[in-house]
């Protein structure tokens, strides 16, 4: 375990009780972006249904078809490690679980960051106009892009600078 990073052996724990306490981890993280996917879509299949919606315009309608089909990518790239999981049960996999599972949870991140932009974009596109559309939609992927992306790679980058003597053990984070 020589290229693991040290906060590593600050744990007594086996390869696989870690991969176990990884997944369990990225279960919860899934269980409240689920929700959120899940609210979302929803909301988006209600929108077809609405009196208002034979009045859009061709920008809009793509829009909605974009955005709606983002959902379901991001509902399923988030419903992905339990079909995994599954399908691998108790057959010695849990490590490549978790990695796959990891990478799949962050590339459901990115597409709803891409569904909630095209969200914001429709609705304020149809409640003001297509210029403050444009403009919360960019201001929603800035944020999601900002919080999601840049500042855990300045946390990370913050605590890779400060040597491992100066972090104490029970404040490094885990993966």
């Amino acid at each position: 375990m020589a290229d693991e990073p040290p906060h590593h052996k600050a744990r007594n724990e086996t390869p696989l009780e870690r991969a176990d306490r990884n997944f369990s981890e990225l279960l919860q993280e899934l269980r409240v972006t689920q929700t959120g996917v899940q609210i979302l879509f929803a909301f988006l299949l209600t929108l077809a249904f609405t009196p208002r919606f034979p009045s859009l315009d061709t920008v809009q309608r793509a829009t909605y078809v974009t955005t709606l089909l983002l959902g379901v990518v991001a509902a399923v790239l988030f419903t992905a490690p339990a079909a995994l999981h599954r399908r691998l049960f108790q057959q010695g996999a849990k490590p490549q679980v978790v990695e796959v599972s990891s990478r799949l949870a962050q590339a459901g991140m990115a597409v709803l960051a891409l569904a909630l932009t095209g969200s914001v974009l429709l609705v304020v596109d149809v409640a003001v106009g297509r210029v403050g559309g444009v403009a919360a939609g960019t201001g929603t992927l800035v944020v999601c892009v900002g919080l999601w992306g840049l500042v855990p790679l300045l946390v990370r980058r913050a605590i890779d600078k400060k040597p491992d003597e100066e972090l104490p053990r029970a404040e490094l984070p885990e993966d």
